[in-house]
């Protein structure tokens, strides 16, 4: 989470109301009315009417309960219906991300405007420099024809009076694989056939249109209903998102209702110990460089936008698949839960069939909110598993993977290594170049958010706060090795 904003504020709002009804039952009775109730007519609208605002609220809810909005065929279809299917589990089709089209209707369609800063020159080096002609001047003002302009900003950089403004459409500016533009009505649309699952344009989108699909309804219902038993399988990133101890965080996770708890950290020993093991042999077997393959959103992109890049990536099993498999081994009976901060997990999770649900961190905020769970109130003197240490929960930042895999090389075993800090257009390029001239590394981490999984899409804490966390977290592991010794 970037910025603290109202969108995400609303989406909150949700997720706790929907979170509160089912719990005392009334959900099916009550949901109708929420977008009444959340905008009145009391109320200064958003956007152009409440009645809009409340269009925009229902498709938001449809979107919690883990529809795509097209999913709605009938506009007359009450929300009480797509719970009642929702918490059946009817929902999921391996995209994660929908397009709430009432509220995606404000963004320009157009990337350059002439501003009235525009004094109309006689130098006129925006229509002199155009190789469209897409700019004329009358009535003392630059105009552009943007049937004729090709966004090519040469007007922009050339104006002495910085007249010329540009106009991002955020959500496409942000998205690393142009996977996300307008259609002939305006509205943007994801084709998952280019859409790496990273959050970015979600993450972006001012008015809150970008929307993930959620799982978080259907699960708390079938934990309410104890029809089925869990264990939560927590992501390292968690706990850099509050300000307690990690063992404090995972009692407040198990309060919610999970009959266990098992850290994602335990697994990343799994990774780095096999990953470690196959970087060794493909550098004896003569291959220049091996990549992570710990990021869902990295393999997305190298899946359907650098097939070249797949061989040189790890083989070796993200943290969340081997933590999965430990679970399902450990507790055959319990749905397997994975709570982290990445939306890319749930397309992760969707191919994986040891994982059953995936939650977010701002899901689990909306969770403990919802049910007066106290986080700063919880007191636990559980222990610390012997399995984790503090490379494996170092996976949630940047770097981290390297560290860990270093912390179990040999002082002869001087592997060159480098880090790819977030996807986007630059570091595509320069991935791609990697299949014609190798890195200068052997071993190249890449995280597909600056920062690494601590900065996810769906966190709610800043980075630098993040990163400071993180590190108590790791303290923790660092004191209870001296302690023991």
């Amino acid at each position: 989470m970037t910025y603290f904003n109202n969108a995400l504020i609303t989406k909150r709002e949700l997720l706790v109301r929907l979170i509160t009804l089912l719990n005392n039952n009334e959900l099916f009775e009550k949901i109708d009315r929420i977008p009444v109730e959340m905008r009145p007519r009391t109320n200064t609208p958003i956007r152009c009417c409440v009645h809009k605002d409340r269009a925009v609220i229902k498709y938001k809810i449809m979107a919690l309960l883990g529809f795509n909005i097209s999913d709605e065929v009938d506009e007359l279809t009450p929300l009480h219906e797509y719970a009642i299917e929702a918490l059946n589990g009817q929902t999921q089709n391996g995209n994660f991300l929908t397009v709430v089209d009432e509220a995606c209707s404000s963004c320009v369609q157009v990337n350059y405007t002439v501003s009235n800063l525009c004094r109309g020159c006689e130098g006129r080096a925006c229509q002199v420099n155009c190789p469209k002609d897409a700019i004329q001047v009358f009535n003392g003002k630059a105009h552009i024809d943007h049937q004729k302009c090709i966004n090519c900003g040469l007007c922009q950089k050339v104006c002495p009076f910085h007249a010329i403004a540009y106009l991002p459409v955020p959500c496409e500016e942000a998205c690393p694989v142009n996977a996300i533009k307008k259609n002939e009505f305006g509205i943007e649309v994801i084709d998952f056939d280019k859409c790496i699952h990273c959050g970015k344009c979600m993450k972006a989108c001012p008015f809150g249109a970008v929307a993930e699909k959620s799982q978080l309804l259907n699960l708390f219902y079938q934990m309410k209903t104890n029809k089925k038993k869990t264990v939560a399988i927590v992501a390292p990133a968690i706990l850099s998102q509050f300000k307690i101890p990690s063992s404090h965080i995972l009692k407040a996770i198990k309060n919610i209702g999970f009959n266990e708890i098992i850290e994602v950290a335990e697994g990343a020993q799994e990774t780095t110990i096999n990953e470690t093991k196959e970087l060794k042999e493909r550098l004896n077997q003569g291959v220049s460089f091996m990549t992570t393959s710990c990021c869902p959103s990295y393999i997305e992109l190298a899946n359907k936008h650098l097939p070249e890049i797949k061989p040189y990536i790890s083989h070796t099993p993200s943290p969340m698949a081997y933590t999965a498999i430990k679970a399902k081994k450990q507790f055959p009976d319990h749905k397997v839960v994975f709570i982290g901060p990445c939306l890319a997990k749930r397309r992760e999770a969707y191919f994986n069939e040891n994982v059953d649900y995936v939650i977010t961190t701002e899901e689990l905020g909306a969770l403990w909110a919802a049910l007066n769970i106290d986080i700063n109130s919880i007191n636990c003197n559980d222990s610390i598993s012997s399995y984790i240490t503090a490379e494996s929960r170092g996976y949630a930042a940047s770097g981290g993977v390297t560290n860990a895999i270093k912390s179990i090389l040999t002082p002869d075993e001087n592997i060159k290594s480098m880090l790819i800090d977030g996807i986007d257009k630059k570091s595509i390029k320069l991935l791609k170049s990697f299949t014609n001239k190798a890195p200068d590394a052997s071993f190249v981490e890449v995280m597909a958010c600056n920062g690494g999984c601590i900065n996810g899409p769906v966190n709610i804490a800043q980075l630098p706060i993040s990163q400071a966390t993180l590190k108590k977290a790791i303290d923790e592991i660092e004191r209870k090795k001296t302690y023991t010794q």
